[in-house]
């Protein structure tokens, strides 16, 4: 992997099913304790622009300026399924890394990360975190293994230049899910490009799939129970899900409106959306910044709204990214790790002082500010810190208030919490089947799957 210094945040799930572990330290005096110099290694995105490469070489100088103690060099980072289990495994990883909020949990029991929680929480902020988010960095005890410093509600992006060439108002995105299959269908017919387009693999395809199925009221797993005697059932074979693959499908095959990717995972639909090659797409409200700073998309064609929720239970799909260190990091460095983390990720949404200081290197660097994201604490602190940096913002808000304005009202809901990974991996075939397949057999698709998430949760 290169070395370059740059802003790590990974917002897609990943897999996980490994045994490592290994010695760490949760005394934070103890680990706070150093006899000298220490070197830091923290992960950044793969493939950044050399605007957002500079932006964090003056953010690093900032910490270091403050931390004379401590060294800080990167690493190339992208979190997927298909290569952290092997970058956990292989112990590649760096000392500080980052992981979606459902793989938290069983990297604590594992031990697999270290214990920094008696790091974090002598830090001013510990106890201010709101708990539906702390809770994915959480042991069973409550302690903070991992800090939460993104958070996210679905959201449908769209690119305002091909709603325009077909026709469309930018400023009138669809409400309805009839509404984004007649707008998939324009853009498709004046355009040549997919109107709309699905992930389908590195468990994304569960993962998109999962939350078409709650925009309509469904789930893939119902807990029941209380405490300790919490028994988790299946819920796959269900005329939500059915409802969802058959929308694709017709999508697909009756409307020709997907184009001829279906293979789609984060990394490339981005990448293609970013190029003006997709319509609408649904990933995480906040990923403007990724499609900026990684694909260099033209700020003048986005757009992002909420996803249309119809059904009784309908709710958006929520989740977000957890901060990491690594298990095999010595005392002094989970110390200088947590340091890290706070002064990187935490002190811009709680310090007005640090908050503006970050907006205005960041700024002065070209890259993007003050695109939204879900409060990891409160929506007043959040907006609190928003108000802090208005003079540096430089997204464009006025075609994110779709977004922006409803949000908050949507009804949030956690990703499934058992054997989420394994989940979405196994849902991966049935969506890649349905748009490659004319004559797939939806309802047969589903009983399997019915049967395969019932195995996975068995051996749980």
């Amino acid at each position: 992997m290169t070395s370059t210094r740059t802003a790590a945040l990974a917002a897609i799930p990943l897999a996980l099913a490994l045994t490592l572990t290994a010695c760490s330290s949760g005394d934070g005096d103890d680990a706070a304790a150093s006899d000298g110099p220490v070197e830091l290694t923290v992960s950044i995105d793969e493939g950044l622009e050399a605007d957002a490469l500079a932006a964090i070489d003056d953010r690093i100088a900032q910490f270091e300026d403050e931390n004379p103690d401590i060294t800080v060099t990167t690493q190339e980072y992208t979190w997927t399924g298909t290569t952290f289990a092997a970058q956990l495994a292989g112990g590649t990883l760096p000392d500080v890394f980052v992981v979606p909020f459902t793989d938290g949990r069983g990297l604590i029991e594992r031990g697999q990360i270290a214990d920094v929680s008696g790091l974090v929480d002598e830090l001013p902020w510990a106890d201010g975190l709101n708990q539906n988010v702390a809770e994915a960095g959480q042991d069973a005890d409550g302690d903070q293994w991992a800090v939460p410093i993104a958070a996210y509600g679905q959201g449908l992006h769209y690119n305002r230049t091909l709603f325009t060439q077909a026709g469309l108002d930018p400023d009138s995105p669809p409400t309805t899910w009839d509404e984004v299959r007649e707008d998939a269908r324009a853009i498709a017919d004046a355009t040549g490009q997919a109107g709309y387009a699905q992930m389908t693999q590195s468990n994304t395809g569960g993962w998109i799939l999962t939350t078409l199925v709650y925009a309509l009221g469904g789930r893939v797993e119902d807990v029941g129970g209380d405490g300790a005697d919490d028994t988790v059932t299946a819920t796959v074979d269900t005329d939500q899900m059915k409802d969802a693959l058959t929308y694709l499908h017709d999508l697909r095959w009756e409307d020709d409106s997907m184009g001829a990717n279906f293979l789609y995972d984060w990394s490339s639909i981005n990448q293609d959306f970013a190029a003006g090659k997709i319509g609408m797409y649904v990933s995480g409200g906040g990923n403007y910044g990724n499609l900026f700073t990684q694909n260099a998309m033209n700020p003048d064609d986005y757009g992002v709204t909420v996803i249309p929720l119809e059904g009784d239970d309908a709710g958006v799909l929520g989740g977000g990214t957890l901060a990491a260190v690594s298990a095999t990091a010595s005392a002094a460095e989970q110390a200088a790790a947590v340091r890290w983390i706070d002064f990187y990720y935490m002190q811009k949404l709680t310090d007005q002082d640090a908050a503006v200081l970050d907006a205005k290197t960041t700024a002065e660097s070209g890259q993007p500010v003050g695109a939204p994201q879900l409060p990891i604490f409160d929506q007043a602190t959040y907006d609190e810190q928003q108000g802090w940096i208005s003079e540096y913002v430089n997204v464009p808000l006025d075609q994110m208030t779709p977004y922006t304005d409803a949000i908050f009202d949507q009804p949030l809901l956690a990703e499934p919490g058992v054997a989420t990974q394994e989940v979405y991996a196994a849902l991966d075939p049935v969506v890649q089947t349905v748009l490659t397949q004319e004559n797939a057999d939806i309802d047969q698709l589903v009983a399997d799957a019915q049967t395969s998430v019932e195995s996975i949760l068995a051996r749980q």
